[in-house]
């Protein structure tokens, strides 16, 4: 057997060819590579009105002068108490006697009224877009883009 390349050895006597192997090199380095020239952003903020209809709770008090006009012993003196959406609030004045008593001169009676009232009103909201523009020259270049938050 024969071949072209200078290297191979026919062994005499022999079906053998024996042939070296082929030998890879690495060479390794650094270089500059220029991905792109930058990116320049431009981010604008603006405003919309936006109406909003929202339903609003709030107290009312009825105020009430009852008139009781009664005298009571000092140890039964009445204390504040509520009577379903009404606190009462005892008023008491001292009176000169033979002994000293409690009159029950008046009571105010405070009645609480839930109610409920639709309120309409603008609010702003605020929306911003940015833009970015490349410089870059390559296969990736984009001409803007934008996003909204």
């Amino acid at each position: 057997m024969s071949t072209d390349s200078p290297e191979a050895v026919d062994e005499p006597g022999s079906d053998t060819l024996t042939v070296p192997l082929h030998r890879e090199e690495l060479r390794l380095g650094r270089r500059v590579v220029d991905t792109g020239r930058g990116v320049r952003m431009h981010k604008t903020v603006s405003e919309h009105p936006h109406q909003v209809d929202q339903t609003l709770l709030y107290d009312e008090l009825v105020v009430e002068h009852v008139l009781i006009d009664k005298i009571v012993p000092l140890s039964e003196a009445p204390s504040t108490r509520q009577e379903g959406d009404t606190l009462i609030v005892p008023v008491l004045e001292e009176v000169l006697v033979t002994e000293k008593r409690l009159r029950i001169k008046e009571e105010v009676h405070v009645t609480r009224i839930r109610r409920s009232r639709t309120q309409t009103g603008t609010v702003i909201l605020r929306a911003e877009d940015l833009v970015v523009e490349r410089f870059d020259e390559g296969p990736h270049k984009e001409a803007s883009s934008t996003t909204r938050r």
